[in-house]
């Protein structure tokens, strides 16, 4: 009798068996459910990680095309020296800036005076920081250092120059005046017809060959102050040392213009690749295409020795 009691009728398993059957149906639903929400939560996830490498990615484009920005703000300015060759290396500039995507403006002065008045300097500083469409910019032309930051200017362009020895350049421009060269032959210059000789115009005591005229690289390093340009002033000099050291990216010498370009090109790779190669392959124009020659003879050297000695 208590067997009876404590046996379950089989309805009641009938219902137990039936609501196991369907709490395992729903525990297994639930599961299914979770495991769908867990793979579209990884895929949320792996999508939120995608992004932010695409975003990264972009920033770091951005921060590259920024720099590239930044670098084609960049100028550069050649003062050159007469007769030490900036002809022939302004023409290598001329030919790699199409290639290099640069620009090459030329610097034209107040009846060619390397010396401009001050006016002209502010307009000039101004016209370089400002000009955006002309950078990346290379400018060239004969005129004297000049402080930028001295007018307040935000960036400093680059300088450049080249150095001849001094009694090379004279010589050379002694006879560029009477004789011209071949990139502008039908232009008259000023002393053109005039057939004296560098060593005559030294035994003379010509003023075109006069030992003050030695002094002309000096004053395009010291800059446009007046005393830059008093011939022999120590103050100059001073200037000048430190212009070239502190202010000057690179500076060369006409005698060894390949070794600068070669530099240069190392250096400045955005606007002077190619360079080397290109002045490898035109021949060497060391005066630029000045048509006299000149064989230096012994009265040559004598008035060289004149020079130096200051006799």
């Amino acid at each position: 009798m208590g067997l009876s009691r404590s046996a379950m009728p089989a309805k009641v398993q009938l219902l137990a068996v039936m609501a196991f059957a369907l709490a395992m149906l729903f525990i297994e639903n639930q599961i299914q459910r979770l495991e769908e929400s867990r793979a579209k939560l990884e895929l949320t996830i792996a999508r939120h990680e995608v992004a932010e490498v695409e975003q990264r990615h972009s920033e770091d484009v951005g921060r590259e095309s920024r720099a590239r920005a930044e670098k084609d703000d960049t100028v550069v300015i050649y003062n050159r020296v007469p007769k030490t060759a900036s002809t022939s290396f302004t023409n290598i500039a001329y030919d790699l800036c199409g290639k290099n995507g640069f620009h090459v403006l030329h610097i034209n002065t107040t009846k060619n005076n390397p010396v401009m008045s001050l006016q002209d300097q502010v307009r000039f500083v101004r016209n370089v920081t400002s000009w955006k469409e002309m950078k990346p910019g290379f400018y060239h032309g004969h005129v004297a250092y000049l402080d930028f930051s001295k007018y307040g200017a935000a960036g400093k362009p680059m300088y450049i120059n080249v150095v001849r020895d001094p009694i090379e350049r004279l010589v050379s421009y002694y006879y560029f005046l009477r004789f011209g060269d071949d990139y502008r032959p039908a232009l008259r210059r000023r002393k053109q017809g005039d057939k004296k000789t560098f060593d005559e115009c030294v035994s003379s005591g010509g003023p075109d060959c006069a030992p003050d005229k030695l002094w002309l690289q000096i004053p395009f390093f010291c800059g446009h102050h007046p005393e830059c340009w008093a011939a022999g002033s120590q103050w100059a000099l001073q200037q000048a040392k430190y212009n070239l050291v502190n202010e000057y990216l690179l500076v060369g010498v006409t005698e060894e213009l390949e070794d600068f370009v070669m530099i240069l090109e190392a250096a400045l790779p955005r606007f002077f690749r190619g360079a080397l190669d290109l002045y490898r392959s035109v021949p060497s124009a060391e005066d630029n295409g000045q048509k006299a020659p000149r064989q230096r003879d012994n009265r040559q050297a004598a008035a060289v020795r004149h020079l130096e000695n200051g006799e």
